[in-house]
C-alpha cells in the first residue's frame, strides 16, 4: 500500500489491486488491516456486544451524514457539501464492513444475502408493498 499527502483531503492511500481481485475483497482487506492497528481494549469481547456497538456507530455516522443535508426546514439552507457527505458515507461503510467481519461474512456472503433480499424487495414492489 502506498500513501501520499493530498492537500485537499489529508493523507490518502493507494492500494495496488491485483487484476482479478474483487473491489469488495480489497475493502475487506483494508478493514482487516485497520482493525489490527486499532486499540480494542474498550471494544466488547462477545459478538453480540460488538454488533451492538457497531450498530450504534452506524446510527451516529448516519446522523452525521444527515447533518450534511438541509433537512431542517426551519433553517436557512446552506450549500450541500457533497465531499463531506461522501466522507460520512465512507465512515458508515467502515462500520458496516467491520460488522460483516464480526459476523464472519465474506464478500461472497454479502452478494448472496443481497441478492436474496433484493429479490424479496422486488416482489414486494410488484405486489404494492
Amino acid at each position: 500500500m502506498e500513501g501520499w499527502l493530498d492537500s485537499n483531503k489529508g493523507y490518502r492511500y493507494q492500494t495496488k489491486i491485483k487484476p482479478m481481485e474483487d473491489k469488495l475483497e480489497t475493502i475487506f482487506k483494508l478493514q482487516r488491516n485497520l482493525e489490527k492497528m486499532m486499540r480494542l481494549d474498550r471494544y466488547p469481547k462477545d459478538v453480540e456486544g460488538k454488533i451492538s456497538a457497531l450498530c450504534t456507530a452506524i446510527v451516529h455516522e448516519a446522523i452525521e451524514l444527515q447533518r450534511t443535508t438541509n433537512w431542517k426546514w426551519w433553517k436557512r439552507p446552506i450549500t450541500f457539501d457533497q465531499a463531506a457527505a461522501r466522507e460520512e458515507l465512507i465512515d458508515i461503510w467502515h462500520f458496516v464492513i467491520q460488522t460483516s467481519l464480526e459476523l464472519n461474512m465474506t464478500p461472497d456472503d454479502i452478494l448472496n444475502e443481497y441478492q436474496k433480499k433484493n429479490k424479496v424487495n422486488q416482489e414486494r414492489q410488484k405486489n404494492g408493498y
